[in-house]
């Protein structure tokens, strides 16, 4: 008997896709999120989960937005990267004054040309979508990566305050 757990995520051409919806009360950000690592995971990369803060409320758009933004970035990884491991980190961060809530996705696959990916016609478009939308709900996204080196760090981090 197959895992129901094992058929909520697949990977379609590529995509990784919710075959249901999200339900953030039951599994929590943190288990939505490990939840799309399921297609690596049966490719055989390594995936590692890092979660510091395990108390910190999330409001549910914050949380839609920070798991949309895994999704984006975790299926560029199973498309593209070629990854042998994928560190995932989701916690609190301070600025100052400002207090965020972070989520930094980290690959050891082939890196990529980041100002090409977003200027290009027909590359990078949910790179920039994600990018929008972080930057309408306050937020900020952070790319290094580059096509000579191995190994890509996204950084997303919305206000908490």
């Amino acid at each position: 008997m197959k895992s129901l757990l094992s058929d909520e995520v697949v990977a379609v051409r590529g995509v990784l896709t919710d075959t249901h919806p999200v339900d953030f009360h039951a599994l929590g950000l943190t288990g939505a999120i490990d939840r799309l690592t399921l297609p690596l995971r049966k490719r055989g990369t390594v995936v590692h989960l890092e979660t510091p803060h395990h108390s910190v409320e999330v409001d549910r758009q914050s949380a839609t937005l920070l798991y949309r933004a895994a999704q984006e970035l975790l299926s560029n990884v199973y498309k593209f990267a070629q990854a042998s491991a994928v560190t995932i980190r989701l916690g609190c961060v301070t600025h100052g004054m400002s207090h965020g809530l972070q989520l930094k996705v980290t690959d050891d696959g082939g890196g990529f040309d980041v100002p090409a990916a977003m200027t290009g016609r027909h590359t990078g478009m949910g790179l920039r979508l994600m990018r929008v939308a972080v930057g309408l709900a306050g937020g900020e996204v952070t790319i290094d990566s580059s096509a000579a080196a191995a190994g890509t760090c996204v950084t997303v981090t919305l206000p908490l305050d």
